[in-house]
């Protein structure tokens, strides 16, 4: 689909003030939030097409329960934007907020999420903690008797992040940033720890700033700048049942936290089916399989016995953009002035996006964000494992 504003011909500006690299999410968000600043020039460049990599393929979940405070925010604060993403940018992301329903077998899931709800609750998110009989009463799907309790947070849902993805670039575009996609980054050039010009297959564009958000493919783009980021690209999939007879009910985001099964609508009669491989090797590949399903179908026996055996008409396979502690990746390079980066989301950037479009925007003119994300630096994990980062909400 076109996009007003983004094109892959013509050619590129001589120079510009900052270069975006990526055109998934959350490098969209951030060229809207650069340029809705008044940043002067703003080129974002795009290897493929606009959410052809982590972003194409995601399960649209935007969620603030995490058990991280800065995670926390980061949704927390993104809700806020998705819900008034019709009137800023201005665009239709498709929106659900079903909720988000975490299934908890035993005490020690309860207990772990009880702690977690402590940090939720003091950034005001509404979760709580529910009888399997209460969630049951949610998601019609899943068995009471096989589970202990239940997280939830109706704040939560799912929305479309193509339509994400199309609304912040065109906003951007209109707002006078250039968007040149099938423009793949070949090096970037640095002289005295400063960055001076990123070379593309159409050619070398000076400037003195870069904001990687290459998501599975930013370690390459980092290692041009000789900036190190540790994200290791994962496979992770999907199957669609399509419309099913009768058409599924409305239900929460559903997920049983220990084996990963996850479950919601997908807006068309039918069900969006889910699970983290464990057996997955690291890699590029993002062709579909269903070997996964027989963990998948497994798991559904015990916790949702009725998706067992639910058909599958077919799916898809992306990357998620990993990191050591499965935590961002958000900051400045120390060695070299002005390369920035918001990379390695661990399967959180799409819901996480419009928040890291604001604090990249504030981190790139130099004042302070709304949050503190020196914790999210990629060089922590250089010393002691202080400095890595603990997220029990995974998926």
């Amino acid at each position: 689909m076109a996009i007003e504003g983004v094109s892959a011909e013509g050619s590129l500006p001589g120079a510009v003030d900052v270069v975006v690299v990526g055109g998934g999410v959350i490098g969209a968000s951030i060229a809207f939030h650069l340029a809705e600043a008044g940043v002067g020039r703003v080129l974002l460049v795009e290897r493929d097409v606009p959410g052809s990599g982590s972003s194409g393929k995601p399960i649209g979940g935007v969620r603030a329960q995490f058990s991280d405070p800065v995670n926390v925010r980061l949704g927390q604060r993104s809700l806020a934007a998705w819900r008034a993403f019709g009137e800023r940018p201005g665009a239709d992301v498709g929106l659900e907020s079903v909720g988000y329903l975490f299934l908890l077998a035993d005490e020690a899931e309860v207990a772990a999420f009880r702690r977690a709800m402590e940090v939720q609750h003091a950034y005001g998110v509404p979760s709580r903690l529910l009888s399997p009989r209460e969630a049951h009463e949610l998601c019609p799907y899943v068995e009471p008797s096989s589970f202990v309790a239940a997280a939830h947070s109706p704040a939560d849902g799912y929305a479309l992040p193509g339509a994400a993805v199309r609304g912040y670039l065109r906003a951007a575009a209109a707002l006078g940033a250039t968007v040149r996609t099938r423009c793949a980054v070949t090096g970037i050039e640095t002289s005295g720890g400063e960055v001076r010009a990123v070379r593309t297959g159409a050619g070398t564009v000076r400037t003195g700033a870069v904001v990687c958000a290459a998501g599975a493919w930013s370690g390459e783009v980092g290692a041009m700048a000789g900036v190190e980021l540790p994200v290791t690209p994962l496979r992770r999939q999907i199957a669609l049942t399509g419309p099913l007879d009768p058409a599924p009910p409305r239900v929460p985001f559903t997920l049983d936290y220990g084996s990963t099964l996850y479950f919601h609508g997908d807006g068309a009669g039918g069900l969006v089916l889910g699970l983290s491989d464990p057996r997955q090797e690291p890699g590029f590949g993002r062709g579909f399989g269903e070997e996964w399903l027989d963990l998948f179908r497994e798991a559904a026996a015990r916790r949702a016995p009725a998706l067992a055996d639910v058909p599958v008409r077919g799916g898809w396979a992306g990357l998620y953009e990993m990191t050591p502690d499965c935590n961002a990746l958000i900051g400045e390079a120390r060695g070299v002035s002005r390369f920035l980066y918001a990379t390695g989301f661990s399967g959180h950037g799409f819901l996480m996006a419009p928040a890291v479009g604001e604090v990249v925007r504030d981190l790139y003119l130099g004042r302070a964000p709304f949050l503190d994300v020196a914790p999210l630096a990629a060089d922590r994990f250089d010393g002691a494992a202080s400095g890595v980062r603990s997220e029990a909400h995974i998926i």
